[in-house]
C-alpha cells in the first residue's frame, strides 16, 4: 500500500470519529444549558447530564461493536449518521414537550432531573456512541496495523471531544445559542451521512424534510413561528418577552407585565432575578431589596456618599437605588456575566452613562484580588456595605458562602462596615440557612436574620445581616420610608441557633461546602409548590376557556399537592361555581378559603374570597350578609393599599368592592387612584367611567372617555374607538340636558 493510500485509509476514519466525538461533547454542553431553562443550573443538573451522556456513549460503544460485526461498515456509518440527525430534531421536540410534563414533579429532585435528561439526551448520545466501534472495524478491514489503528482512533476521538468541549464552552453557545447549535449539529451529521453513502436517495429526501423543519424552527417569520410552535419545534412564544440572549452562563430574558409595559422582569434560566418599574428606581419591588435599603439608610446616617460593592448585578436594581439616593457614591458591581449587564442596558433601564462601575469577573476572584492587594500594603476600597445577590434559584456559588470568603470580606469592609446577603431556604429544617449563619458567626461578631412575614409559603427569602458591631435592627427597619410597610419576621438568637443545630453546626469552608445537599429540603418543597402552581395555572387557563369542571379538578389537585395554595384555589373554585350558577357550592368554596386562612400560621389576603362570597349572598337575596362580606373585603383591600400604595390592582379591586355596596363616591376615588398608577389598562378607564356615570358626573366622565379613546387609538382597537365615540356623544347630550335643566 503506497503512502497516500495508507494516509487516506487512516485519515478518513480518524476524521469521522473526531467529528462524531466533537458532536457528542457539544451536545453535552448544550444539554446543560437547555435543562437549565427548566430546572436551573446546579450540581444535580451537571451530574445528570454527564452521567446520561457517558451512559449513552457506553451503551452505544457496546451496541456499535455488535453492529460492526454484522453489517458492512461504510453503509452502516451512513445510516447511523442519518438517524443521529433525526434524533437532533427529536431532541428539540422532546425538550419542548418534557418541560410541560407535570408527572415529573412527583419525583424526588435528583430523579426528576435524571429522568428529564435521559428522555431528551440519552438517545442521541447512544447513537453517536455506536460510531467509533464501527469506524474502528472499518479501519481494521483495510489491513492497517491493529495496535496503531486502534490508538489513532482513540486519540482522534479524544481530540474531537476536547475540541467540542472548548468550542461549545468558549464560543459556540454564546455566539449562536443552544437551539441553533443543535440544528447545526443535525445538519453536520446529515452531511456526513451523505458523504458516506452518496447514492442513497432516501438520504436526500430526509435532507429536504430536515431543511423544511429547520426553517420552521429558526426563521423569524410569523408563519414559521406559529407552525413551528404548534409541532413543538419551537417553544410556545411569549408575547411579553422583549429581549433574549444566551451567554456561557445563562439564558437571559427580559419580560414586561401584560398589564403594564413599564413593569419588567429579568430572568436567568428558570428564575426571576429582578423586577423594576421603569423610570422609578426608588420604588423597590422585592422584600430583600427593601431590607437592604432600610439597613443602608439606618446605618449610613447623614453620610452623603457611600462606598459599596454589589456581588451579582442582576437587573442592577439596588445599585441604581444607591446611585439615586447617594449620588457620587462609589458603586462596584461584580457581575460574572457581561450579557447580564448588556440586558440591563438594552431592556431594563440601566443608563449607558451610569456611574456604576461594573467588574465582569467572579466575585470570589475579585475579592481575592483586593485581599491580596491589601496584604501587600496597597490601597484598596474600604466598603461601607457589601451586598450579596448572587444566588439564583437552586444555583448556589458554594465558594461565596465559605469561612475563607467571609474573612476576606471582613478585611475589606470599613470599621463600621456591614455585609448583607439574601438566600432562599425553608424555615424548617433550614439546613442551608443555618450553615450560612453559623459560618458567618465564625467571622462576624453580630449576625441577624429576617424574613418576609407576609409570605405564606415554606420556601422563602431570608436576609442575613453580618456586622462588626451591634445593630438595633428592629428600630432601623421600622424607620424605612419606602413605598408601603414591611412585614418583617425577626429570627432572634434562639431561632438562629435552631437552624444551626439542625444542620449540626456545619461551618462551610473552601474544602467542604455542600450547598446543594443542604438545600435538598427546599428543592423538595419547591417541587411540590411548582407542581401545584402548574395545576393552578392550568385551572385559570381552563376557566378562561369556560371549561369549568376541568378547571375545578385542577384546583383540587393544586390543593392536594400543596395545601398552602388552598386560599387561592378555593377562591378560584368559588368564582367558577358562581359563573355556573351553583351558588351553594360557590359559597362553600369561598368559606373554605377563608377558614383555611384563619387556621394557617401565615395569613394572606382573603379579600377576593370575601368579595366573591358577598356576590353569592347578594344573588341569593341575603343583602345584609352580602354587605358584611363586602365590608370585610373592602377593609382588606384598604389595608393592601396602605401596605402597597403603588399596587394599582388593589385600588381597582377596592373600587369594585365599594361599588358593590353602592358607595360610588368612594369607589370613584379608588378607581382614580388605579388609573393614575396604570393609565395603560383599559379596565381602569371603564370602571371609572361607569362609576361617574352612575353619579351623573357627566363632565368628568367626558374627560375620562376622551383619554380612553386616545388609548384605544394607540392600541389600534378601531371597533372599540367607534363604540366609545358613540358613547361620548351620548354622554355629551346628557351633560347638555343636565345643564339646561
Amino acid at each position: 500500500m503506497n503512502k497516500s493510500k495508507s494516509f487516506m485509509s487512516i485519515f478518513i476514519p480518524s476524521a469521522t470519529v473526531f467529528i462524531s466525538s466533537f458532536c457528542i461533547m457539544v451536545i453535552e454542553l448544550v444539554a446543560s444549558r437547555l435543562i437549565a431553562r427548566n430546572l436551573g443550573s446546579s450540581l444535580y443538573t451537571w451530574t445528570a447530564v454527564i452521567g446520561v451522556i457517558l451512559g449513552g456513549i457506553t451503551i452505544g460503544n457496546y451496541l456499535g461493536g455488535r453492529i460492526a460485526d454484522k453489517f458492512p461498515a461504510k453503509k452502516t456509518v451512513a445510516v447511523i449518521f442519518a438517524i443521529c440527525s433525526v434524533t437532533c430534531v427529536i431532541t428539540v421536540i422532546l425538550n419542548n414537550i418534557v418541560g410541560e410534563w407535570t408527572w415529573l414533579w412527583y419525583f424526588s429532585w435528583p430523579l426528576h432531573v435524571f429522568t428529564y435528561t435521559s428522555i431528551v439526551f440519552l438517545l442521541p448520545s447512544t447513537l453517536l456512541g455506536t460510531i467509533s466501534p464501527v469506524i474502528a472495524k472499518m479501519a481494521l478491514d483495510r489491513g492497517l496495523p491493529t495496535g496503531r489503528t486502534i490508538g489513532d482512533i482513540y486519540a482522534w476521538s479524544a481530540a474531537g471531544s476536547i475540541a467540542g468541549t472548548f468550542a461549545a464552552g468558549f464560543w459556540l453557545i454564546a455566539a449562536f445559542g443552544t437551539i441553533t447549535i443543535i440544528w447545526t449539529i443535525g445538519a453536520v451529521l446529515l452531511m456526513m451521512s451523505v458523504l458516506y453513502w452518496t447514492r442513497c436517495y432516501p438520504l436526500y429526501i430526509w435532507a429536504v424534510i430536515f431543511t423544511a423543519l429547520m426553517t420552521m424552527a429558526m426563521i423569524p417569520a410569523e408563519w414559521a413561528k406559529n407552525t413551528g410552535s404548534s409541532i413543538k419545534l419551537r417553544e410556545r412564544p411569549d408575547p411579553n418577552i422583549i429581549y433574549e440572549d444566551e451567554s456561557q452562563y445563562f439564558y437571559i430574558a427580559v419580560k414586561q407585565a401584560a398589564d403594564d409595559p413599564n413593569r419588567r422582569f429579568l430572568t436567568n434560566d428558570q428564575a426571576n432575578e429582578s423586577e423594576i418599574l421603569l423610570g422609578n428606581a426608588l420604588d423597590l419591588q422585592w422584600f430583600y431589596e427593601k431590607i437592604y435599603a432600610a439597613v443602608t439608610r439606618g446605618i449610613s446616617g447623614n453620610k452623603e456618599k457611600l462606598c459599596v460593592m454589589n456581588i451579582g448585578g442582576g437587573g442592577y436594581v439596588f445599585p441604581r437605588y444607591i446611585e439615586k439616593v447617594w449620588p457620587g457614591s462609589r458603586i462596584d458591581v461584580v457581575e460574572i456575566d457581561p450579557a447580564v449587564t448588556k440586558a440591563a442596558m438594552k431592556a431594563f433601564g440601566l443608563e449607558k452613562n451610569t456611574t456604576i462601575n461594573t467588574i465582569n469577573m467572579d466575585a470570589r476572584n475579585y475579592v481575592d484580588k483586593l485581599f491580596e492587594q491589601k496584604n501587600r500594603g496597597r490601597e484598596v476600597p474600604r466598603y461601607d456595605f457589601i451586598y450579596g445577590d448572587a444566588f439564583i434559584g437552586y444555583s448556589i456559588p458554594f465558594h461565596l458562602v465559605t469561612r475563607e470568603f467571609n474573612e476576606k470580606l471582613f478585611a475589606i469592609l470599613g470599621d463600621n462596615g456591614v455585609y448583607i446577603m439574601n438566600l432562599m431556604d425553608t424555615l424548617d429544617p433550614a439546613l442551608f440557612l443555618g450553615s450560612v449563619v453559623d459560618t458567618l458567626k465564625e467571622t462576624f461578631p453580630c449576625v441577624y436574620v429576617v424574613t418576609d412575614d407576609d409570605f405564606p409559603y415554606l420556601v422563602r427569602n431570608f436576609v442575613i445581616i453580618a456586622a462588626k458591631h451591634n445593630l438595633d435592627l428592629k428600630n432601623i427597619i421600622s424607620q424605612y420610608k419606602g413605598e408601603g410597610k414591611l412585614k418583617v419576621r425577626y429570627l432572634d438568637a434562639s431561632t438562629i441557633r435552631q437552624p444551626g443545630q439542625k444542620s449540626r453546626r456545619l461551618v462551610l469552608t473552601d474544602d467542604y461546602s455542600p450547598a446543594e445537599n443542604l438545600l435538598t429540603p427546599m428543592v423538595r418543597d419547591s417541587a411540590r409548590m411548582n407542581l401545584a402552581a402548574i395545576f393552578y395555572s392550568r385551572a385559570k387557563e381552563l376557566n378562561q376557556k369556560v371549561l369549568f369542571e376541568d378547571s375545578i379538578k385542577n384546583c383540587l389537585l393544586a390543593i392536594k399537592t400543596y395545601p398552602r395554595l388552598s386560599v387561592l384555589s378555593y377562591g378560584e373554585i368559588g368564582t367558577m361555581y358562581t359563573k355556573m350558577g351553583y351558588l351553594d357550592q360557590a359559597a362553600d368554596a369561598f368559606n373554605k378559603a377563608i377558614e383555611y386562612n384563619e387556621k394557617s400560621d401565615y395569613k394572606i389576603s382573603t379579600a377576593n374570597a370575601h368579595s366573591g362570597l358577598g356576590t353569592v349572598l347578594q344573588k341569593q337575596g341575603k343583602t345584609e350578609l352580602a354587605n358584611e362580606e363586602f365590608r370585610k373585603a373592602a377593609e382588606e383591600f384598604r389595608r393592601e393599599t396602605i401596605e402597597k400604595p403603588v399596587n394599582y390592582t388593589s385600588w381597582r379591586l377596592l373600587g369594585e368592592t365599594l361599588a358593590m355596596t353602592e358607595d360610588y363616591k368612594a369607589a370613584t376615588e379608588a378607581f382614580k387612584k388605579a388609573l393614575a398608577l396604570n393609565p395603560n389598562d383599559p379596565l381602569n378607564y371603564n370602571n371609572l367611567m361607569k362609576a361617574l356615570e352612575l353619579q351623573e358626573r357627566y363632565v368628568e366622565e367626558i374627560e375620562v372617555l376622551k383619554n380612553y379613546i386616545q388609548l384605544m387609538k394607540q392600541y389600534k382597537q378601531n371597533d372599540a374607538v367607534s363604540q366609545l365615540q358613540k358613547h361620548l356623544e351620548f354622554i355629551k347630550q346628557k351633560a347638555s340636558s343636565e345643564q339646561k335643566n
